[in-house]
């Protein structure tokens, strides 16, 4: 019986070699190996331990001969609380499977699909969350000024962070303004000191945060009269409304036996390519988990094995086993012809896109900290309303035809007027609390928490004197962000306000970044909170409560979809349907113009380059990357016509985007002597890359890759590294302004032999970027380095220098600023340089130090 025990024990251990989850130097060489199968792109690991279209899977005596357990009467290897560890818990550090190297993937989402990956909040029912999580726990503290804590529960005592306004609370993260973020700063983005501009609105204007990238395919313009950005937006969810409603395509659904319910939606689309008619397959991949696969292929970078000379497309069933072959082909059906179908698959990827925000705001009077009696007030006092007065429009809510957000609209059981306000694409509607019913005989104020408490983000309008708040005095399940904004000088020509925010520790850091100065009664005001409002209703719904609610109706769609809206066709029953789609009033693909054979039996495209990098969507490397704001790692490099991102995986609630720049703003590469590349933007950052790849001739495969895509998606071009030689009075040769340009070569010098020309730009000096190096710092190294190297870019082909997009747009700004001085930018600098403190001659001085003419420097 003993020896039965051990045998049963040592079949109990997790298997090294058949676990579906591998180690990362596994995972990496199966990564790697991937790209020389015959189809051309990686499949998963699962996939390659389990088919589900193997001989025999369906029989019900065939799991018996793969699990010995089965044999024993016991549960099996894929049950039981080992199996169950096992599956829900991948080890730390997997990538993401990746897609073919030929797929563009629309959007920051489909980089980092993996249908595989199971999140933290799995599981996560009834579990406390927002302030409520925070006011079970009992103050230990007699001191209105001393922070929470509980010794009842020490893994969370909160971040350490008091301040007037806002106090310490456990589960809960403070902001209180000047917070540092992580790293250095990113000089290749600091055109303040380029231009001797002051305001934060002119330090990179074209380029929001990273947390605000999501659509990749597409150039996202900022509305103009906004100073923020909206982050964490989902905007690749208006991927279906855009290319699929109201258009031929095919929908598929089932339900797959690792996967659960998936429903898959694919077209084929003509498109304007460079050498005539493209065509172009488009597919959205849905499984429980929110993270959507929406990209596309084009049909040219379809491996040759796949293509067919005598078929007029790539029928459904190749293409899936192409992009995504994790999922059971077998158990997908034809979608029905009912028109709930695309309704319901509008609704399913639109879930978390919103346009409409409630917001609530609560009345601290002076000598005020809880929620009670923040409740009780009944009327507003002079300051609440001026503070209400900027924040929106007073509305009568009797007829209110727009958003309402829940409030009653025909017989005033909610109140008679309410404040609603438009911001960038949103309708906001407030919950004040005095705008709300007063019962006078009900202590809780239930009419009105019935409202806010129901409201993610709430704003707290503090009265002078009033007590610091904290979340704990609240008890809400929803309540996860609250901005906190206290009134000094109120209704007088001196007003202005101190903003501090606290969040819940599960939602991750969103912008705009809080200044440590004060805010005058301004629409810069209004912008900030309005903006920290949304942001932070969009990041707190990226935690765990709000994620696994999304998660489980979800599933029900998708549940419901294939079940109720499926027919008996297979997917091989209609692969030839495909072809048809989207072509019935277009021309045939051999009557399209271009270099090859028309009868098809020919080459058709003939490309300098690999036609996948005509692409619009962004295609993915793997690779190590560095430089000043981003610690060394591997991520997953993506690049499209529109844009240049770094995703890390591993950080996926903070926000995963770790880089991103405009094409426009790049502007050349660099071939490093250890197989990478040395990629420059704005203003000559540099930003350095490594491909992940087995061997010295793949990676060199890979760099040569990547600098292709650059080449057709931007301006930039390979930099020359020249060595220069002092003559016999020491000098070399050249002048060069304060921005790094080449004003002038002088005549049979050194730095004319080896090349140098006018017009010229200095990205790197001894090899470090031109833009982390002061003025001073130039001179030490032209004067007394003993061998000088500097990284250059020639002039474009027009004979100018070469300048980012970014560079050009803040230009423009600084010479209309200079021609068109008017009294609204003395109103703007009074306005803003007093609040940061500065001198009085500086602010006198902004316009002279303002010059075109760029100050240049000497080295010689």
């Amino acid at each position: 019986m003993q020896s039965d025990d051990l045998f049963v024990r040592k079949l109990r251990q997790p298997p090294s070699q058949s676990s579906p989850h591998k180690s990362p130097r596994e995972v990496k060489s199966l990564i790697t190996s991937g790209n020389s199968r015959h189809n051309g792109g990686a499949r998963s690991h699962s996939e390659s331990e389990y088919n589900p279209r193997d001989k025999g899977t369906g029989s019900p005596s065939a799991p018996r001969f793969k699990d010995p357990f089965i044999l024993l009467g016991l549960a099996g290897n894929s049950q039981g609380p080992v199996a169950l560890e096992v599956k829900e818990k991948p080890p730390e550090g997997d990538p993401v499977t990746p897609r073919p190297k030929s797929f563009a993937h629309h959007d920051i989402q489909s980089i980092l699909f993996d249908p595989f990956k199971r999140r933290e909040s799995e599981g996560r029912k009834n579990v406390r969350s927002g302030a409520s999580a925070a006011s079970q726990l009992k103050a230990c503290t007699s001191s209105p000024r001393r922070s929470l804590s509980s010794p009842e529960d020490p893994g969370d005592s909160g971040d350490g962070k008091d301040s007037e306004l806002l106090l310490s609370c456990p589960y809960f993260r403070n902001e209180v303004g000047g917070e540092e973020k992580e790293g250095q700063k990113d000089q290749g983005w600091d055109f303040c000191s380029l231009f001797s501009f002051n305001s934060p609105l002119i330090n990179c204007p074209v380029r929001g945060p990273n947390a605000a990238v999501s659509v990749l395919e597409e150039a996202r313009e900022r509305l103009r009269d906004c100073s923020y950005f909206v982050e964490y937006q989902d905007l690749g969810a208006l991927y279906y409304r855009k290319y699929f409603y109201g258009k031929e395509h095919q929908n598929f659904f089932g339900v797959d036996e690792r996967l659960g319910p998936v429903a898959i939606s694919l077209r084929r689309d003509e498109r304007d390519g460079v050498q005539g008619i493209q065509y172009n397959y488009r597919i959205i991949f849905r499984t429980t988990e929110l993270k959507t696969l929406r990209g596309s292929i084009l049909e040219e970078a379809f491996p040759s094995s796949i293509r067919s000379s005598s078929s007029r497309a790539i029928s459904p069933k190749k293409l899936l086993e192409y992009i995504v072959p994790e999922v059971n082909l077998q158990c997908l059906r034809l979608a029905s012809n009912s028109p709930k179908v695309p309704e319901t698959l509008l609704k399913l990827d639109e879930q978390g896109l919103s346009f409409q925000r409630k917001i609530g705001v609560l009345y601290c009077k002076s000598g005020q900290a809880t929620e009670e009696e923040m409740y009780n007030n009944e009327t507003a006092g002079p300051a609440f309303k001026e503070f209400l007065n900027l924040l929106g429009d007073e509305v009568k809510l009797k007829g209110f035809e727009k958003y309402r957000a829940q409030l009653d609209n025909k017989t005033d059981s909610t109140g008679t007027h309410s404040l609603y306000t438009r911001y960038q694409d949103y309708e906001i509607m407030f919950h004040v609390s005095t705008m709300l019913p007063f019962t006078a005989s009900n202590s809780q104020q239930l009419l009105r928490k019935r409202h806010i408490g129901n409201d993610i983000v709430t704003i707290v309008f503090q009265e002078p004197g009033a007590l610091p708040f904290t979340p704990q005095t609240i008890r809400s399940h929803f309540q996860h962000v609250f901005i906190v904004v206290r009134t000094h000088n109120p209704c007088t020509d001196h007003t202005i306000y101190s903003v501090a925010v606290t969040r819940t520790a599960d939602t991750p850091p969103f912008g705009p970044p809080l200044p440590p100065t004060l805010f005058r009664r301004s629409p810069e005001l209004r912008d900030f909170l309005l903006s920290k409002a949304i942001n932070g209703e969009n990041a707190a719904e990226r935690g765990g409560k709000f994620l696994a609610m999304a998660t489980r109706t979800r599933e029900e769609y998708l549940r419901d979809l294939a079940r109720d809206h499926v027919t008996t066709t297979t997917l091989d029953s209609c692969s030839s349907k495909l072809a048809i789609l989207g072509l019935s009033k277009k021309r045939d693909r051999a009557g399209s113009t271009g270099p090859g054979d028309k009868s098809g039996k020919g080459t058709r495209w003939a490309y300098s380059v690999p036609p996948e990098f005509h692409s619009s969507g962004a295609l993915v490397w793997t690779v190590k990357a560095t430089s000043v704001c981003i610690p060394e790692g591997t991520y997953m490099l993506g690049i499209s016509s529109e844009m240049v991102v770094l995703v890390d995986p591993k950080k996926e609630r903070e926000g995963t985007v770790c880089f991103h720049c405009s094409c426009r703003d790049v502007l050349g590469w660099t071939y490093c002597n250890k197989g990478g590349l040395d990629l420059y933007y704005g203003r000559a950052g540099r930003l350095s890359l490594w491909p992940v790849a087995n061997s010295e001739s793949e990676v060199e495969a890979e760099v040569s890759h990547i600098v292709k895509r650059l080449q057709v998606v931007s301006g930039g071009c390979e930099t020359r590294e020249i060595p220069l030689l002092r003559n016999g009075l020491g000098q070399l040769g050249f002048n060069a302004d304060s921005g790094g340009f080449v004003t002038e070569v002088e005549r049979f010098s050194m730095a004319e032999t080896v090349g140098l020309c006018p017009g010229a730009r200095l990205v790197a000096i001894c090899g470090q970027p031109f833009c982390s190096l002061t003025p001073e710092d130039v001179r030490t190294l032209f004067i007394r380095a003993k061998k000088v190297t500097v990284t250059t870019l020639p002039s474009d082909e027009a004979g100018k220098p070469r300048r980012s997009f970014s560079e050009l747009y803040v230009r423009s700004l600084q010479e209309q600023r200079i021609m068109r001085p008017s009294e609204g930018d003395a109103e703007e600098k009074e306005e803003i340089i007093p609040r940061k403190t500065d001198s009085a001659p500086a602010a006198q001085n902004i316009l002279r130090t303002l010059s075109v003419q760029e100050e240049r420097t000497d080295f010689r």
